[in-house]
């Protein structure tokens, strides 16, 4: 994924270049038809600044797909991002401190009626993962939710070897989190032997555990864990984009009702939302809703 990802912006790099060198030819004359001398040119506005971002830590791939092929379009525009959950990057966004908030979950009504605004830029589907050591490919969305639930304890009573399952997952405030027990339908019961404060922290421990079960953003997911299938539907990209794979979610840019964005992060935005980033997008592990 990660190669891909560099291929993918390379690509968009030369395609830039050459746009920027290949322009009409000096012997082409113009036409006689053009704009008469009293109408003014259109200029092109230069934006200059920087945007801050924060939450979501499983939206780090998208951004930084984002970040470097916005920089081509706007090169003195910076835009940082933090990756500190989605509950801080909400709570951020709505108290000012950053430009543009970012979740990895649809935002409550409770953050709505605060004034939030949910821009969707990417859909994601939320892989369940094993340690690839584990015989068991395929569960049920009822299956997992007992397994999270402390009512499936053993992999034995699910054709699995004799072990005793190590459920994984992230902290209260994570966006994944939120998305996966909100799904799965395990809301405040999940009987957790380990919670983490990131989306990677839960791969490696899963990947250095054979008993392991836990669950985590599809861009995340590398060839040091097994997602397993959802109802016989593999964690794909493809499978996000038709609507069959179960546990998904949305990666949203939140931004504050009534409250106007600067030009650059509005341009930023713009961006993100656009068809012509479905691609890079898609380079990163999701689903552009806007191609």
């Amino acid at each position: 994924m990660k190669k891909t990802l560099s291929l993918l912006l390379s690509a968009a790099l030369c395609v830039s270049l050459f746009a920027g060198c290949s322009g009409g030819s000096a012997d082409t004359p113009a036409p006689e038809s053009a704009a008469p001398a009293t109408q003014p040119a259109e200029e092109t506005t230069t934006l200059s600044g920087t945007v801050n971002t924060d939450g979501s830590t499983s939206m780090a791939d998208v951004m930084a797909v984002l970040q470097e092929t916005f920089r081509e379009a706007q090169p003195d525009i910076t835009v940082n991002y933090t990756g500190s959950g989605s509950g801080a990057g909400i709570e951020n966004v709505l108290n000012g401190s950053v430009d543009i908030g970012l979740s990895s979950r649809a935002l409550k009504d409770e953050e709505k009626e605060q004034g939030a605004v949910e821009n969707i830029v990417a859909l994601d589907g939320v892989a369940v993962v094993v340690n690839p050591a584990n015989t068991v490919s395929d569960l049920t969305v009822e299956q997992i939710a007992q397994i999270f639930k402390g009512e499936i304890t053993n992999w034995s009573e699910l054709g699995g070897e004799d072990l005793e399952i190590a459920v994984y997952g992230r902290e209260a405030g994570s966006g994944t989190r939120g998305a996966f027990e909100e799904i799965v339908g395990v809301e405040d019961a999940c009987a957790y032997t380990n919670e983490y404060s990131s989306t990677g922290d839960v791969i490696g421990a899963v990947a250095s555990n054979p008993n392991a079960i836990g669950y985590a953003s599809l861009s995340a997911v590398d060839e040091s864990v097994t997602a397993v299938k959802v109802g016989g539907v593999e964690c794909t990209e493809a499978t996000v984009a038709d609507g069959s794979y179960a546990i998904q979610r949305p990666f949203v840019m939140v931004t504050v009702e009534g409250k106007e964005l600067s030009a650059e992060a509005q341009a930023f935005l713009d961006y993100a939302m656009s068809p012509e980033v479905a691609d890079y997008i898609a380079a990163a592990g999701a689903v552009s809703p806007n191609a």
